[in-house]
């Protein structure tokens, strides 16, 4: 069984990088610090673009992720794409047959073949489907 690796997007380390990348850009950009070397400016720039690298390559490293936020959630299960979902477009949940259905509000549905992920983690993207939503249960 594999396991999905959950990830809310207040994480403070990743808000961090992300601030500390916009900074050195900057820096590194408009020259707000002068050093004697000149290639010090464009070493500290490159340095944030691959800090944010490191940021928005974050969910390609794990092949079952589900990253969210209180508007929308972002799930890739056993795929390379991830399906975007708001949490307010969700009519309905289901899991039968060890397959998440999510139907959206305009009669979309989204299927995820649960089969090889662990029971704990299925539970736990459940119960943010349910915590975010206005739906009370999940159809079994």
């Amino acid at each position: 069984m594999k396991p999905i690796h959950f990830e809310n997007n207040k994480n403070w380390l990743w808000i961090t990088v992300l601030v500390l990348s916009l900074i050195f850009i900057l820096v590194g950009t408009f020259e707000l610090i002068k050093f004697e070397n000149p290639k010090t400016n464009n070493t500290i720039n490159l340095i944030g673009y691959c800090l944010q690298i490191l940021y928005y390559s974050n969910h390609f490293w794990r092949k079952n992720y589900v990253q969210w936020n209180k508007a929308n959630m972002m799930i890739r299960i056993n795929s390379w794409t991830g399906n975007n979902i708001r949490f307010n477009t969700i009519e309905t949940t289901q899991f039968i047959d060890k397959k998440l259905i999510i139907t959206k509000d305009n009669g979309d549905k989204v299927t995820f073949d649960m089969t090889k992920i662990q029971e704990a983690d299925t539970q736990k993207l459940l119960d943010i489907i349910l915590k975010n939503t206005s739906i009370k249960t999940v159809k079994k």
